[in-house]
């Protein structure tokens, strides 16, 4: 094989290795991976020693195994964090329930999991363990946190396990894994050198110094967005209303705004070195005309008059001067008609399409970790998605509007 045809030549990977029975096929996926050109560095949980040794995985790694913070011999430091600057992927296989859980919630009790916090790559976990354990509530759960941070996952095959049942939780094989670590180079590279405008979040529309208008929008679905097209290569000018969270990815450039008008400014100013822009955010329509400076005061038996104006409406404006070359993206929340209003808000703002969906569906819409969405071109085609992770929600629309 020619050094043109690597397909992860020069790309740095950190394998880690838990405590699963499972581990015996990291040996043959560190050695596919270096194959196909990829520099690899193993890095394993203590009891993961217990299942295959460090002196096999670094005979085929061609590198030293880190397993512990020191050296115990001259007392040598093993640096998580150069660890995290060097690597392009972390990839955990086989990851053990156990670890995973930890992962979820931040506990960095061995050098793997500290190496984990500290990487800035993404990463790629293939699961392993037990049908039971697999299907446990906790166990989706931690997995359902580590895909909404931007963790990708390989899918457990359905087969016979170590217990000597038959279900879920065998650990895909080094194979099909390496494919996917392929995938994952391949598509990165669909965006390298593009930049794109996601907004995110609610607005808050201020009434008074302690009172405002909102939404109840957690800004979950446009976060998803931003790190789906970072990873896949894309810079992105994220800008968000008052959220929760932070992004993680170093690609993301975060713009905290509170109202629509700074909303509106921002993305006005931003749109036009973009590609694109995915307007996710739950903007208001409507403002307080006049707000007040001191707090207002209950007046007993009294009601008050809050006067609102129409905000300006950024979509609308991004649409007329879009240039051909720009993709511009919508999203529509919709309680009655729907279809009928997503398509007059795609062709009212000049979108290329729009994501919609609607609160009589359980599981979307507002403050959960699910989306269930169907997308319309602005030829009236729609393709409908069933109830997924939002974080596969945004690989669904950010695959949709590349191939378009």
């Amino acid at each position: 094989m020619s050094n043109d045809s690597l397909q992860l030549k020069d790309k740095n990977i950190i394998v880690g290795i838990t405590g699963s029975i499972a581990a015996y096929k990291a040996a043959t996926l560190t050695r596919l991976l270096i194959k196909q050109g990829a520099k690899v560095k193993v890095v394993m949980t203590p009891l993961a020693k217990e299942f295959i040794t460090p002196v096999t995985m670094a005979t085929l790694s061609q590198n030293t195994v880190l397993s512990d913070f020191f050296n115990y011999d001259d007392g040598a430091w093993n640096s998580h964090v150069d660890l995290g600057l060097w690597a392009d992927l972390f990839l955990l296989a086989p990851a053990s329930a156990n670890t995973m859980a930890k992962m979820a919630h931040g506990i960095c009790d061995n050098l793997l999991l500290t190496t984990y916090l500290s990487v800035r790559c993404p990463a790629m976990i293939a699961p392993a363990m037990d049908m039971d354990m697999f299907q446990h509530p906790a166990t989706q759960a931690n997995i359902e946190i580590l895909k909404q941070r931007g963790n990708s996952f390989v899918e457990p095959e359905t087969g016979e396990l170590a217990s000597g049942l038959i279900g879920k939780g065998r650990m895909e094989e080094p194979e099909k894994i390496t494919e996917e670590v392929i995938r994952f180079f391949q598509s990165k590279k669909k965006l390298q050198g593009k930049q794109y405008l996601v907004t995110a979040g609610p607005t808050n529309e201020k009434i008074d110094p302690v009172r405002f208008i909102g939404n109840h929008s957690s800004g979950k679905m446009g976060y998803a967005l931003a790190e789906e097209l970072a990873n896949q290569g894309a810079e992105v000018e994220l800008v968000s209303g008052s959220v929760t969270m932070e992004p993680k990815h170093p690609n993301i450039h975060l713009h905290n705004v509170t109202t629509a008008a700074e909303m509106f400014e921002l993305s006005k100013k931003l749109f036009p070195t973009c590609n694109g822009a995915i307007m996710a955010a739950a903007v208001a329509d409507y403002t307080i005309e006049n707000t007040a400076n001191e707090k207002i005061k209950r007046q007993k038996g009294q009601p008050i008059t809050l006067t609102l104006t129409p905000t300006k409406d950024i979509a609308e404006h991004l649409g007329k001067i879009k240039k051909d070359s720009q993709v511009l993206v919508g999203f529509a929340l919709e309680t009655t008609n729907e279809e009928e209003n997503a398509l007059k808000k795609l062709r009212n703002k000049n979108l290329d399409f729009i994501v919609l969906n609607s609160l009589r569906d359980s599981g979307a819409g507002f403050n959960t970790d699910t989306n269930k969405i169907s997308i319309l071109d602005a030829n009236g085609e729609k393709t409908t998605f069933p109830l997924k992770s939002k974080y596969e929600v945004a690989k669904d629309i950010v695959l949709y509007m590349t191939e378009k």
